[in-house]
Formats: C-alpha cells, structure tokens, sequence
C-alpha cells in the first residue's frame, strides 16, 4: 500500500513538473512570438496609416545646439488605452528594432508593446515621456535597457514628427520611487521646462523586485516629410 502511494505520488510530482515546464515554455518563448509578431503588425499599420494621412505643417526646425525646446506635441490628445500612437526606435537595440506606444501599463496593454503612463507628457512635450516595457514575456522590448549608454538615441516617431532623445543617466530603483516619472524626474512639484523621456523596466532580469530606470533629454524634432532623422544610424 505504501509502495503504491509513494508511486502515485512520484508520477503525480512527474506530471506536476512536466506542466510547469511547459509553463514556462509558453510563458518565456510563445508569448514572445505571438507577441513580438502582434507588435510588428501594429508597426506596420501605423506606418501605413501615417503615410496615407495627409502631410502636417513642418514642425520649427530646432536650435543647432542641445537640448531642444519642447514641442507642441502633435498627439493632443491621450489614445483610449490600449491604442497605439507612437513607435519607438533604439539603434542600440538592433537596425530593425521598432515597437509600437500604447496608452496605458496594465497588463494587457504592455502585451501589444511599449507602454505609455497615463498622465506622462506626449511626445515632445515639457514634461516626462514615460514609458514601461517587459525585459521577458510579451516580446520584451525592454529586454536590453541594462545596454544604453549615455549619449544613445531614443527615436519616437508620431504621425507627423520625429522626436530624438538622448541617454542620461540610468539608476535602479524600489517600485515605490514613482518620483522617477514626475514630469522633472527625480523632483515631484516641479515646474517641467524641459522634455524628459524615461524607459523603466522590471530589474532584475525574472524578478520584479526593483525598477531599471533609463533618463533621456530630447535633442530633436524633425517632420516626417524630411524623412528619418540622422540618429537612426546604427550604433557601431
């Protein structure tokens, strides 16, 4: 009798390991798949969309020197959640890395890409652009945060404009510090003169313990009709 536990016990702790191994498989490799190809679609559509809108009046062409002034934002108005709006490209993240903007960081929202937080300033606006991402699951588009370096674009494309950020600075913080966010990051209150854009991700990697947390300053904003900024070159 006890053998026969002890067997059923054994192969019920089999199956049980079996199943959280194919857990894992799909939580770790198939939802990146689905995922990442949901991701491009969305890039794809946006990009279609865009080219078929007719042409906006050129943004001011920007001081030679930087940072730039913030923009009149061209997305005036916050997307239902869940909509994307804006595509984010990282030349330190690969030539062909391009990831759709959502509204919103719940969940389902961060599964179709990047997600904005609601209330965070828009593209090229005074303000913080602030934006969540996975690091694994769902495509990780922040998979390689941990890999920008002071002076790496952060290039936000929008229906009519590109906007060109530069990394500041990175820290790792509790997911308690929301100050990282505030429209001057670091100093909640603060009157915003400036356009911030902040990438956080969970840190460390399969943990959600703490917050990597990536500043960028924008340098640029060019109309679309000029074509891609210089920054999308390849980081060599």
């Amino acid at each position: 009798m006890i053998r026969r536990a002890v067997g059923v016990l054994g192969e019920l702790l089999v199956t049980a390991g079996v199943l959280t191994l194919l857990f894992l498989v799909w939580q770790l490799h198939w939802t990146d798949l689905t995922s990442a190809r949901a991701q491009a679609a969305t890039v794809a559509d946006l990009q279609q969309e865009w080219a078929a809108a007719p042409a906006a009046p050129a943004a001011p062409a920007p001081a030679a020197s930087a940072p730039a002034q913030p923009a009149v934002p061209d997305v005036d108005q916050t997307p239902p959640a869940g909509d994307a709006f804006a595509i984010v490209y990282v030349p330190r993240f690969g030539a062909d890395y391009a990831v759709p903007v959502v509204e919103g960081t719940g969940t389902e929202e961060l599964k179709g890409g990047i997600g904005h937080y609601a209330g965070t300033a828009m593209p090229g606006e005074a303000g913080n652009l602030a934006l969540a991402g996975h690091r694994v699951t769902y495509g990780k588009p922040f998979h390689l945060i941990a890999d920008l370096q002071p002076g790496d674009a952060v290039v936000v494309a929008t229906a009519d404009r590109w906007y060109t950020y530069r990394v500041r600075s990175h820290r790792v913080v509790t997911p308690k510090q929301v100050e990282v966010i505030a429209p001057v990051p670091g100093r909640p209150g603060a009157e915003p003169t400036e356009a911030w854009l902040t990438m956080t991700a969970c840190h460390p990697v399969h943990s959600a313990r703490e917050r990597y947390v990536v500043h960028a300053l924008l340098e640029s904003v060019q109309d679309r009709t000029a074509g891609p900024p210089a920054s999308l070159a390849a980081v060599g």
